[in-house]
């Protein structure tokens, strides 16, 4: 429901606007304290717009845990607290030309500004990264904080001082306390250097780089951080013992003087219309920028027009974030291949003639399940429309052309065998993703249960990584979890392999065996059951224990096990289910 699609009672907006301050304020909590956001950007904005419109409309209806009277979110727990001397305030959107006119018109509606006088603003990019403060007294840094929820954030200065483009001290001209405010940012070619160090270590893959360089930087230890490349742009400041400067675009300049990056996107312009222009020239620049951008900020260039407009709730009058549309290109699909994950699940992927969306060549776009290929009736041969909305996985919208050469196109199957295994696939009432029953018959899913086994968050065995695990697997070393723990016994072997020297060979060693004893949550969440995340895995570790208790759970499961899918022979389907046991119970 959305307030705009039709005229509400008061009862219908209360609802819709509880609803708003949940999804809104769980996604924040996702966006600032897990990195790991689960709308994207134009989504989320979506929201915020939706609820900024109720509320003008209901404005005695606004509540006590409106996202209106909020900035960020609260600090996660595993940091210190910063309380920030002067708010760090979000700033308002705009999403056309004419939100950015209005701006300018409230803009001296409230100054009571001549309207043929141009305002001078500043504008430049608005970098996609994690906002920091930082502060030095006696122009030494003491102190770097995240926004957190605007008042308190979360203490990340061992770490920013890890961060080579950083100023550890400032220059004699500068006042004895100065805080600069920035964006924390990951370069797309630091991005990809990442995650391609992080895939061979099976760990965390990101999804993009604002979520690479937040999670760096959120690092409880700061050697992680000191270990990858991260950027920072200085846009703004929080409290100064001293002015320096009269204008914004004047300060900035000073903060560039004193060795701080300022974006070279930064310019002075003389009204609203020459700020549409700095945007224009931005958006066709964005594809060659090499980092994220999500639009343009404008701000007021003269410090006293800045006081005297103030701030709402949690906005500054003199600013404006004129956010850029979601990018969008057309291309052919290719085909439509079949990815087996580690619970089963069928997901189809789209293969694409590559295309240039926003400065990244895509080939490929997640079609997510059969009925969505089915809504969107998308077809190989088709031309589609790829959208990239908040630099997350692209996806296809729709098909586009010729009508006539669409219909002539077969129309997408979905298998009902896994392509992997041959299996049967089967589709659960409740349920949109159809699942291959091999379990751990099936390679696909032998191989990425074992890859999740090995990674980070799990049993965390340090150099394990997929391209190893192929191996052993093809050598038929290890077929379960179990047998991980068994790779002593081909120390030998392994060193007359390609790739492999004694010292690799003992370090894979020493690895596997520092893992033995691990926390019974680890291994829980580590053996990739369907259901089964973080959070269950500590309940169920704090219920039962030690592996012995789960293991008699296990046996009274299996004891119960659900009876054959359908064209499953009795043969299969209990080879299935010895299989999947093994895995489990085979660990202890």
């Amino acid at each position: 429901m959305d307030g705009r699609d039709r005229g509400m009672t008061e009862a219908e907006a209360a609802q819709r606007l509880a609803e708003l301050a949940a999804r809104i304020a769980e996604n924040s909590r996702l966006y600032y304290q897990e990195d790991a956001p689960t709308l994207s950007d134009a989504d989320f904005d979506d929201l915020v717009e939706e609820n900024k419109r109720l509320e003008a409309q209901f404005p005695h209806l606004v509540r006590a845990d409106s996202p209106s009277r909020k900035v960020g979110a609260p600090v996660a727990s595993g940091f210190g607290k910063i309380r920030h001397a002067r708010p760090m305030l979000s700033l308002d959107n705009g999403f056309s030309d004419e939100d950015a006119l209005e701006f300018e018109a409230r803009v001296k509606r409230f100054l009571n500004w001549p309207e043929a006088q141009a305002i001078i603003f500043t504008s430049e990019a608005k970098i996609d990264g994690l906002s920091l403060n930082l502060r030095y007294e006696s122009r030494c840094l003491v102190s770097a904080s995240t926004r957190g929820d605007g008042a308190e954030g979360e203490d990340v200065t061992a770490n920013a001082l890890t961060v080579g483009v950083i100023p550890h001290e400032l220059p004699a001209d500068a006042p004895d306390i100065v805080e600069v405010r920035g964006e924390v940012y990951m370069t797309w070619a630091a991005f990809q250097a990442l995650n391609a160090a992080q895939e061979a270590a099976s760990a965390k893959i990101f999804a993009n780089p604002r979520n690479a360089a937040a999670g760096s930087l959120r690092q409880i230890d700061s050697r992680i951080t000191a270990s990858r490349t991260l950027a920072f742009y200085a846009h703004g400041w929080g409290e100064l013992s001293a002015p320096i400067g009269d204008t914004q675009y004047d300060c900035m300049r000073r903060f560039e003087s004193w060795g701080f990056p300022v974006s070279d996107t930064l310019r002075r312009c003389h009204g609203m219309a020459e700020v549409l222009e700095s945007y224009r020239a931005l958006q066709d620049a964005r594809p060659t920028l090499g980092y994220d951008i999500d639009g343009l900020v404008s701000k007021v260039d003269s410090l006293a027009l800045q006081e005297r407009l103030g701030q709402v709730a949690r906005h500054p009058r003199w600013a404006l974030a004129h956010k850029f549309p979601a990018q969008r290109a057309l291309t052919e699909l290719l085909t439509i291949d079949i990815q087996v994950g580690r619970t089963g699940a069928l997901t189809p992927v789209a293969r694409l003639k590559p295309v240039n969306v926003g400065g990244v060549v895509v080939t490929n776009a997640t079609l997510h399940n059969e009925d969505e290929i089915r809504r969107k009736d998308v077809r190989v041969g088709d031309m589609v429309e790829l959208q990239r909305a908040g630099d997350v996985i692209p996806q296809i919208l729709r098909w586009t052309g010729d009508e006539a050469a669409h219909a002539a196109r077969a129309e997408y199957v979905f298998p009902d065998h896994c392509p992997e295994c041959g299996s049967l696939a089967v589709r659960e009432d409740d349920e949109a993703v159809r699942r291959c029953t091999g379990g751990l018959i099936c390679p696909a899913q032998r191989y990425e249960r074992l890859r999740h086994f090995v990674s980070r968050r799990a049993v965390d065995i340090d150099g394990l990584g997929g391209k190893s695990l192929e191996e052993f697997l093809a050598l038929g070393w290890i077929a379960n979890p179990a047998d991980i723990f068994r790779l002593h016994l081909h120390a030998d072997e392994l060193l007359g392999r390609e790739g492999w020297k004694e010292k690799s060979v003992r370090n894979l060693i020493d690895s596997i065996e520092a893992r033995r004893n691990v926390g019974l949550d680890r291994l829980l969440f580590g053996l990739g059951i369907r259901h089964v995340g973080e959070v269950t895995a500590r309940d169920l570790a704090r219920a039962y224990h030690v592996w012995p208790n789960v293991e008699a759970l296990l046996d009274r499961l299996v004891a119960h096990a659900p009876e054959a899918v359908l064209g499953e022979t009795e043969e299969k389907h209990w080879k299935r289910v010895a299989a999947d046991r093994a895995a489990l119970v085979g660990v202890g």
